[in-house]
């Protein structure tokens, strides 16, 4: 999972329906969603520096050409980050490959067995994978996909106990996903928050600290004065770890992942 960086412009919202299209903008191909919201949130995403705009549906095409224009600069400058940064090749889980646990670096390992497929972190370097002799890219990939979760449902419990009464919430359901373009997101009629599964290979602050963003969106929908003051009360230390995962792991290519909008 790698970082993504955002700019925000106020405007305000429409109707109700939504609307996808692709706009040209200079050498630029821009993905735009328009949707019932109050501002315009342009989006550079890895691997490549694709740009998306999410825009209200009021707002003309020309306007968010000259949106996209006016933030152009910036748009280059986010790109060349991405382009600079080191990528993993597409995984093929084989044994050599490196896969991040936890923030740390490992080698895999496959080994045979006869028996149920299963996953040990049995040296300080080596993930061992066992499964049975042959078996495709895509099994091993659900079975590391597995323990990544299994790592996440052992943990995310735990952090929410633990907030729930410093921020006097109730997460009444949250679930694991794998998301294209958020850590998380919450849905704050339900009580609802899902988290990335792509987490479980990140430190565990960075864990810990999306939890509680997500939680403080039961008290404050936006990104405001107030939202940032309640994660100051509650994890003072929290720009620190959001800096961690700005930074992200190396970047890997495209994949077909779930995005929840």
């Amino acid at each position: 999972m790698s970082k993504v960086f955002e700019h925000s412009k106020p405007m305000r919202s429409g109707h109700t329906n939504t609307e996808t299209f692709t706009l040209q903008v200079s050498d630029l191909s821009v993905q735009v969603v328009k949707k019932p919201i109050k501002n315009l949130h342009l989006g550079v995403y890895p691997p490549t520096g694709w740009v998306r705009v999410a825009a209200p549906l009021r707002l003309s095409e020309e306007a968010i050409r000259a949106a996209v224009l006016s933030r152009l600069i910036w748009i280059r400058k986010q790109q060349r980050k991405f382009l600079g940064q080191e990528r993993i090749s597409p995984r093929e889980y084989v044994s050599g490959e490196s896969h991040y646990y936890l923030g740390r670096r490992y080698r895999l390992r496959i080994h045979s067995t006869t028996q149920a497929g299963r996953i040990e972190l049995s040296h300080a370097h080596f993930i061992d994978l066992h499964c049975r002799q042959g078996a495709s890219k895509d099994h091993k990939e659900r079975l590391v996909q597995a323990w990544h979760r299994q790592s996440l449902q052992d943990r995310i419990p735990e952090l929410i106990a633990q907030y729930e009464p410093m921020l006097r919430v109730k997460v009444v359901e949250w679930g694991i996903k794998r998301m294209k373009t958020r850590w998380g997101t919450c849905n704050i009629r339900a009580k609802r928050i899902w988290l990335n599964l792509d987490l479980a290979q990140y430190p565990e602050p960075c864990l810990e600290y999306v939890v509680v963003h997500e939680m403080t969106h039961l008290l404050e929908r936006l990104h405001n004065d107030r939202f940032k003051g309640i994660l100051d009360r509650v994890m003072p230390h929290w720009r620190q770890v959001k800096d961690t995962l700005k930074e992200g792991l190396p970047l890997a290519l495209p994949e077909s992942e779930d995005e929840n909008e």
